[in-house]
């Protein structure tokens, strides 16, 4: 039976139900592999139509990159504006650039709508390095803005120390519709919306196969759930289930620490006004504080989802350098989790065999798009198919190098860039 790693999040979750395991025939309009926030989110929007539907988790609730992430609210994609404009026609370009808001609105939705317990603070920082990274959130502020986003607002080297207590950057843009939460209480939260309107969620279920035709049949060890539609929303941890998307990008993982909670002045002269924070580097770090006052840090990536030898030993240098403050101090928890990376880094939502869809390859942005994707899943089931068709229609490359050298590839691909950051190139 899977557990959630020992992460803060884990220990420091709401009192919850535990979903049974799948066991017997069930029928559905709609089966969802996977309850992390690609599924939980389309399951939500399928039952306010009044979809039936069941979802379907290998191991628990935001067991995967759902309940281990930053918990960061990022607009955007992990390709911003700029990339998206000068890489697709017009029509695609402006479909795309119009959404790039509305993952985090669907998530204060949810909070408000469902009184979902998670933590919920408000505001993101962006940080600059050096002058040619902030040059870069100049051009970031006016092409967000030009896409309906009023609240952002470009500090200064001098007026940073009252954002964040740091010597280490030159300036920032501040983002208020951004913001960060607790992701797994945000996942568990959902998870009871779903249920009270009729939907119905299994754990330790993972499915064994997929026998594909007019109703797709999913077999778990100890039952089976015949649909009208099925998704795949299992992301970096589908395994083998479908082959034909899953050769179009790579897992990745990422590592985070959380500190011993901190005085409420060391909190403060940290991030003063309790926003989360990443850098402007190609390989970023970010962080922000938990609602015990705790430093939760994290960055870097280990391409290939290899688990670290000491997660703690890559992390503590780079928060020690940010906040030198900090050295020392004790880390209570050091976790590491899966995302999928795609060689767009654009994600990717499409379908097969008329009635089987999948979501994935969020690249490091999945908090947000995986609430604007499940949305637009939904309208797509429910006959308006058009905005998630923006997405479905972008051509998708496996990368360089083959099953075998992709990964060292990918590698040498991210240390160029790392280099570029160090040099401001």
């Amino acid at each position: 039976m899977q557990q959630h790693t020992h992460s803060y999040y884990a220990a420091s979750v709401n009192n919850h139900r535990q979903f049974p395991a799948l066991e017997g025939e069930l029928e559905c309009d709609v089966c969802i592999v996977g309850a992390g926030f690609s599924g939980l989110s389309t399951a939500l929007h399928l039952v306010e139509k009044g979809f039936r539907v069941i979802v379907l988790e290998a191991a628990k609730v935001g067991f995967g990159a759902t309940g281990r992430n930053g918990g960061q609210i990022v607009n955007s994609y992990s390709r911003d504006v700029d990339v998206i404009e000068s890489r697709y026609d017009n029509k695609t370009a402006q479909s795309l650039c119009s959404m790039i808001m509305e993952g985090g609105d669907i998530i204060r939705e949810r909070i408000e709508t469902y009184k979902i317990d998670c933590d919920y603070q408000q505001g993101g920082l962006f940080t600059a390095l050096n002058n040619k990274q902030f040059e870069g959130l100049k051009e970031q502020k006016a092409n967000w803005e030009r896409y309906g986003n009023q609240d952002l607002t470009l500090i200064g080297k001098d007026e940073l120390r009252d954002y964040v207590g740091t010597d280490a950057y030159c300036g920032a843009l501040l983002d208020n519709r951004g913001g960060h939460i607790h992701p797994l209480n945000l996942a568990l939260g959902e998870a009871e919306a779903i249920v009270s309107l009729g939907g119905q969620i299994f754990e330790q279920s993972a499915v064994t196969r997929i026998e594909k035709g007019a109703s797709p049949v999913v077999y778990t060890a100890q039952g089976l759930v015949k649909s009208r539609y099925l998704v795949l929303a299992g992301n970096a941890y589908l395994g083998g289930l479908a082959p034909n998307i899953s050769n179009k990008a790579i897992p990745c993982g990422t590592q985070v620490v959380a500190t011993r909670p901190l005085s409420e002045e060391l909190a403060a002269e940290l991030i003063p006004h309790n926003h989360c924070v990443e850098d402007c580097n190609y390989l970023l770090d970010y962080y922000r504080l938990t609602g015990d006052n705790r430093l939760l840090f994290g960055g870097g990536v280990v391409y290939g989802a290899r688990e670290p030898d000491s997660v703690e030993r890559l992390i503590r240098p780079k928060m020690e350098k940010v906040f030198p403050q900090l050295q020392g101090v004790e880390i209570d928890y050091a976790w590491t989790g899966n995302f999928l990376l795609t060689y767009s880094r654009m994600p990717q939502f499409g379908s097969f065999d008329d009635n089987i869809y999948y979501l994935q390859g969020y690249s490091g942005h999945g908090v947000t798009c995986t609430h604007l994707a499940g949305r637009l899943l939904a309208e797509a089931l429910a006959g308006h198919a058009e905005r998630f068709d923006a997405f479905a229609s972008l051509k998708h490359y496996a990368f360089p190098g083959g099953r075998h050298f992709q990964i060292p590839f990918t590698a040498m691909g991210a240390a160029w860039y790392n280099l570029r950051d160090k040099l401001a190139i």
